[in-house]
């Protein structure tokens, strides 16, 4: 419990810069409607370029992160999330998702999402395939990912529930697959 303590001090404690939520909210929105624009509705595909484009920027935003939370590195999985829910999506989203579902090898947990700012003012195609098919929060697996990577933790990060699909929770499952090991670059001889 204390890792969950000092991660939501370290949140409420930084001090960030705040952009406005709807330029944040309109211009996400933006995309994805272009993206499923340019895959003709192939919404399996436009989840696939969300997780990319959410990975290139977790791999960047994980250098801003301890920049201006200034909190050092975790000693396990537990703690990564309390951290990432109490001081990451607060710092960067405002929000604060609840950490729980953990499984008994404490390899896996959900972070649920009571408000999700990247769903605010959206409505999914009435199409009958994007209800079944579209996570449109995806990015935010791909910036766990990412990020996560960075600190030599190789993750797979999923939605199994979002209100958007008349879900009763957005829900992000996370399972950490292993620990990277540091790797020296080969040689270039």
């Amino acid at each position: 419990m204390a890792a969950a303590t000092k991660a939501t001090r370290v949140g409420e404690e930084s001090r960030v810069d705040k952009v406005n939520a709807e330029l944040v909210t309109l211009t996400y929105g933006t995309m994805v409607a272009q993206l499923c624009s340019d895959f003709d509705s192939n919404y399996v595909e436009v989840n696939n370029q969300l997780d990319k484009m959410g990975y290139n920027i977790g791999m960047r935003l994980i250098e801003d992160f301890f920049a201006k939370s200034g909190v050092p590195r975790c000693a396990n999985l537990r703690e990564t999330a309390e951290t990432i829910s109490k001081v990451g999506f607060k710092i960067f989203l405002n929000i604060t998702p609840v950490v729980t579902n953990w499984a008994a090898d404490n390899k896996q947990f959900s972070l649920i999402f009571e408000e999700n700012p990247l769903a605010d003012f959206v409505e999914l195609p009435d199409d009958g395939k994007a209800q079944d098919e579209l996570w449109f929060s995806n990015m935010l697996c791909g910036i766990l990912r990412g990020a996560l990577e960075m600190v030599q933790m190789q993750i797979e990060a999923h939605y199994v529930s979002d209100v958007l699909r008349g879900d009763d929770t957005t829900e992000m499952r996370i399972t950490l697959l292993r620990y990277i090991d540091d790797e020296m670059p080969p040689d270039d001889e």
